[in-house]
């Protein structure tokens, strides 16, 4: 459990940095996109690719990378 929520805030905060969004992202939402990125990532890709805590890093990266792009754009800054 401790494992997962670990490589979750890993996911996360790599995709954060992807995208960007990495500095206005807190601990708690690099968890939570990495945890929720990891189940998109690998249901859309299936899962290759090297594995930590059973998740596949690249599809769990990539599906946290769409997870970011939706919240953004549903709850991003207006300028």
């Amino acid at each position: 459990m401790i494992w997962s929520i670990i490589v979750g805030g890993f996911i996360g905060f790599v995709a954060g940095a992807i995208t960007r969004k990495g500095g206005s992202m807190g601990i708690v939402s690099n968890v939570v996109a990495g945890l929720i990125g990891s189940v998109v990532g690998q249901k859309l890709l299936g899962t290759w690719g090297p594995t930590l805590a059973g998740m596949a890093l690249i599809p769990s990266i990539l599906g946290a990378v769409i997870v970011i792009a939706i919240v953004a754009l549903f709850f991003g800054k207006k300028s």
